[in-house]
């Protein structure tokens, strides 16, 4: 169901560390960033209940996702962006159209710990076609509750040389670690905010 555009180091929780030893395994506690895969697009129809590809009026889709991750001591607060551009069908007239988004704070894939809703407006001037605006979001999360256990960390960042014995073996590969990064990872996911009528196209698209 997800789509990410940009990975904030979280997601992606392992990566191979540039410079000194190349086995080395660095993590980072701030959210991954993106988007739900059948939240990133929307389509308004004229009239609305029509479904028909030649009633298509408005469309959307959210892009160029990007945060930013301010880590204190205590707090994880991220600040998320996103592009909202928009294509009508008539470029007759001056035309605002105001869309619904929200924000969404996950752990460990399927928790859901915040919500947050807001809107963009989009302005067509007369005889435009396109349209583009930035939307916004953020999240607060305790560092705590993004920390692996002593151990579990220890094992994930310990220095792995060449030619060790366990050199080549998936650090991960442990049930016991998978369950603890999977408990420690967070996602701000941002999408529209769609009725059933539109999920449902979405989906069928």
């Amino acid at each position: 169901m997800r789509q990410f555009f940009v990975v904030v180091p979280a997601l992606l929780m392992l990566a191979a560390c540039g410079g000194g030893n190349p086995l080395k395994i660095t993590r980072s506690p701030c959210p991954a960033a993106g988007t739900l895969q059948y939240a990133s697009e929307v389509t308004l129809f004229s009239p609305e209940t029509s479904r028909d590809a030649n009633a298509i009026d408005v469309t959307a889709t959210i892009t160029n996702v990007r945060a930013t991750c301010a880590e204190s001591t205590e707090r994880l607060n991220s600040q998320l962006s996103f592009d909202v551009v928009a294509q009508r069908a008539n470029a007759s007239g001056a035309r605002d159209v105001t869309l619904p988004y929200f924000a969404v704070v996950l752990r460990a894939g399927d928790q859901l710990l915040s919500k947050q809703l807001g809107s963009v407006t989009l302005r067509f001037e007369d005889g435009q076609l396109r349209a583009r605006t930035t939307g916004y979001a953020r999240s607060d999360i305790s560092r705590a509750a993004a920390a692996l256990p002593e151990n579990i960390a220890r094992e994930l960042t310990r220095e792995r040389k060449p030619g060790d014995a366990d050199a080549a073996i998936d650090p991960l590969a442990a049930p016991e670690a998978r369950s603890a990064l999977k408990n420690a990872s967070f996602e701000l996911l941002v999408g529209f905010q769609l009725d059933d009528a539109a999920l449902a196209y979405n989906v069928g698209k």
